[in-house]
């Protein structure tokens, strides 16, 4: 079984990996030719093009210039380390052993605007380029038409080798839509995660994000490959609810949070 996550635009270059596990990002040329793009924008059009303040292009025009395009480079680390968001905040990667580490290399994936996808240990660079971003990088006039069939070849290619033939998407719709879902080699499961307002259940960004990330741990953390096991996922007070899923959507709800 393979899981996808998004990235995070809240990174960590500061704190040191715990782990000594380390591997190159496979679309290192695409990404090669997003950077170049990237470095002939302007502060104002980079602000214009993410909806960003001053300070943040200002800085991700820096990251821009001070990109390395090799293979071996100084300032990058971990992908699942690098990222700092919610999802990796409930994920809590720094608490991994080294055979975690090493699940999550072959079972885990996170899909990218620059790298397009990243194994857990593809060393990065500090960047901000969202998947949504309409980008025009040649003839593609967005990341999306980009990327084209590549990040579902490269997870086919990784399904295959898991052997279990599911993809579990625990990643935002702007980055689960750089799938090509028909293209897919594996039945797709999306579990989504439900919070009791009233009368009804809704999915509260923040802890939705949290919980989509501690079920990825708890993947790693159990070396889960079976995807109805899914189903015996409990945190902060969320569990599987049939009566609320599908075939291909499953819920988890909670009545109070935890």
């Amino acid at each position: 079984m393979i899981t996808v996550i998004s990235p995070a635009k809240s990174l960590d270059f500061e704190t040191p990996a715990n782990t000594q596990l380390a591997s190159t990002p496979v679309f290192l040329d695409q990404t090669t030719k997003l950077i170049h793009k990237l470095r002939t924008l302007s502060t104002k059009k980079v602000m214009q093009l993410m909806d960003i303040s001053q300070d943040l292009a200002s800085l991700n025009v820096d990251r821009y210039l001070q990109f390395e395009t090799g293979d071996q480079v100084s300032t990058s680390k971990q992908a699942l380390l690098a990222f700092d968001g919610d999802v990796y905040q409930g994920m809590e990667a720094s608490q991994f052993s080294e055979s975690d580490f090493e699940f999550a290399q072959s079972h885990l994936r996170i899909l990218s605007g620059l790298y397009g996808i990243l194994r857990p240990m593809d060393r990065i660079q500090p960047y901000r380029l969202e998947m949504g971003t309409r980008l025009k990088v040649g003839r593609p006039n967005d990341l999306y038409a980009f990327w084209g069939k590549q990040i579902t070849s490269q997870l086919n290619v990784a399904i295959a080798a898991s052997g279990s033939g599911v993809l579990l998407n625990l990643a935002s719709q702007e980055y689960f839509g750089a799938v090509h879902v028909p293209s897919l080699q594996a039945e797709l499961i999306t579990p989504v995660f439900l919070d009791r307002k009233g009368d009804d259940y809704k999915i509260v960004s923040f802890w939705a994000k949290k919980a989509r990330g501690k079920m990825g741990a708890w993947i790693i953390n159990n070396r889960i490959n079976e995807v109805l096991a899914i189903k015996d996922f409990v945190a902060w007070g969320y569990r599987y609810n049939a009566t609320m899923s599908s075939a291909d959507r499953w819920a988890f709800t909670r009545e109070l949070p935890q």
